[in-house]
C-alpha cells in the first residue's frame, strides 16, 4: 500500500511539474510575442560611435548633473541601445536602501506621457475620439466644449484643482483628495473655468486627473489596474507601477529636500494622472523605443501627438499631446516633459530625428536634472551649449 501511495505522489508531482513548466512555457511565448508586437528596427551602432558618446555624456553627468550629493537615476540611449548609465543615492535615507537600476522612482509629471499614452491607444483603437466631449462619459461635468484633446494638450481651461481645494469652503484638507473627489467638485460646486476652452494654453493638472478618470471609465478597471495591464505589462515595464497611497506610502522610494530632509504626504497626494507613476529609467527606455512602432501608435495618430497646438504667443515652446516641444526654423522639434512633485524632479527628452533618450530621475530636490535635455546638441543640430554653466 505504502508503495501505491509513493507512487501516486510522485506522479501527481511530476504532472504538477509539467503544468507548470507548460505554464512557464506559455508566460515566455506571450512575452516573446508582447516583445514582437512593438519591436522596432534601428540601425546598430558602432562601437567607437558608442565610446565616443559615453565619454561626452559620462563627462557632461559629472560635471552637471551628479554633483551636491545627487540621488537619482540617470540614462541616455540612441537606437535603443544604453550609451551611459548611473544609479546613486537612497530612495530612503534613513534605512540608507541605495538606488539601482530597478529603483522606481516618483516620475512627478513625466506621469502625464503615460497616462497620455494609454488615451491615445484608446483613440487607435476607436474606443474614443480626440473630439469627444469629456461629458459624453461624464453627465454631470458642466463644460460640454472640453474635449479629450484639450484635456491632453492643456487647452481645457480647467483651474488647478491644488488651487480650487485650497478654498476651505471648497474642500476639507484634513481629507485626502481623490480623482473622483476632483470630478465631483467640478460637477457640483459651479467652479468656473480660467477661459474658454482652445482659446489658449494653460499647464493644469486637473486635466490629466479627470483623463485618468477616463481611462478608469472606458476600460472598467482602477486607474492603477488599467495602467498596468494596458501599459506597463505589455511593455514589460516590471518596475513600474501606479502609487496607491493608502496602500504603498511607506513603501515607495521618499522624497526630500536638497538637505535630506524628507518632505511629508499631504491632502493631495492620492490623485493619479497627472503625476504618482513610479518608473526606472530602463522602464521607460522601453516605453520610448515602442512610441517608433506603427503598432503602438498608428501613423494618423502620431501625427496628432507630435505637434503643437499653441500659437497665439511667439516663441520656440508649445506642447502637444502629453508630451512638450521646443519649435525652431531650422532645427528638427525637441520633444520632452519634466516633472516636479515634492522633492523629486525628473526629464525625460526624446529625439525623435535622431532615436536618442535621455532620462534623469532625482527623489532629492535640484533643478540639474533639467538641464539633461542640453546632451541634445551632442545627438543634432540642437541650439544647445553642453559645456555653458
Amino acid at each position: 500500500m505504502l508503495k501505491k501511495i509513493l507512487i501516486a505522489s510522485i506522479l501527481l508531482l511530476t504532472l504538477h511539474s509539467c503544468k507548470q513548466e507548460q505554464k512557464r512555457t506559455h508566460e515566455r511565448k506571450e512575452k516573446s510575442e508582447i516583445q514582437q508586437t512593438f519591436s522596432v528596427s534601428f540601425p546598430k551602432l558602432k562601437k567607437n560611435e558608442i565610446k565616443k558618446f559615453e565619454k561626452e555624456i559620462h563627462s557632461f553627468y559629472n560635471s552637471k548633473i551628479n554633483l551636491d550629493d545627487f540621488s537619482g537615476s540617470f540614462l541616455v540611449a540612441k537606437n535603443g541601445e544604453i550609451l551611459f548609465e548611473n544609479y546613486v543615492g537612497f530612495s530612503n535615507y534613513k534605512e540608507k536602501n541605495i538606488i539601482t537600476k530597478n529603483t522606481p522612482i516618483h516620475l512627478a509629471s513625466i506621469s502625464k506621457v503615460l497616462t497620455a499614452s494609454v488615451v491615445l491607444r484608446m483613440v487607435d483603437e476607436n474606443k474614443i475620439s480626440l473630439e469627444d466631449s469629456f461629458q459624453k462619459y461624464f453627465p454631470k461635468f458642466p463644460f460640454e466644449k472640453i474635449t479629450i484633446r484639450t484635456l491632453l494638450n492643456h487647452r481645457s481651461g480647467l483651474p488647478n484643482y491644488a488651487y480650487f481645494t485650497d478654498n476651505d469652503s471648497i474642500w476639507n484638507k484634513s481629507k485626502t483628495l481623490k480623482n473622483s473627489d476632483v470630478l465631483d467638485l467640478l460637477c457640483t460646486k459651479e467652479i468656473p473655468l480660467d477661459f474658454t476652452p482652445n482659446t489658449k494654453f494653460s499647464y493644469c493638472n486637473t486635466n490629466y486627473a479627470l483623463l485618468a478618470s477616463l481611462i478608469e471609465e472606458v476600460s472598467k478597471m482602477s486607474f492603477p489596474i488599467a495602467m498596468q495591464k494596458l501599459l506597463f505589462e505589455p511593455l514589460q515595464m516590471n518596475n513600474t507601477f501606479v502609487f496607491e497611497f493608502g496602500k504603498q506610502k511607506d513603501r515607495v522610494s521618499q522624497s526630500y529636500k536638497s538637505t535630506w530632509e524628507k518632505i511629508p504626504y499631504d491632502h493631495l497626494d492620492a490623485v493619479y494622472g497627472d503625476k504618482n507613476i513610479y518608473s526606472t529609467p530602463q522602464d521607460l527606455l522601453k516605453f520610448d523605443i515602442a512610441t517608433y512602432s506603427e503598432k503602438f501608435y498608428s501613423n494618423k495618430l502620431r501625427s496628432e501627438i507630435f505637434k503643437g497646438y499653441s500659437y497665439e504667443r511667439p516663441g520656440v515652446k508649445n506642447y502637444g499631446l502629453g508630451i512638450r516641444l521646443n519649435e525652431w526654423d531650422d532645427t528638427p522639434t525637441l520633444f520632452y516633459h519634466n516633472g516636479w512633485w515634492h522633492g523629486n524632479t525628473t526629464s525625460y527628452t526624446t529625439l525623435k530625428n535622431e532615436k536618442v533618450c535621455i532620462i534623469t530621475l532625482s527623489n532629492k530636490y535640484t533643478r540639474k536634472v533639467y538641464q539633461a535635455k542640453r546632451l541634445s546638441s551632442l545627438f543634432g543640430n540642437y541650439p544647445f551649449e553642453i559645456d555653458e554653466d
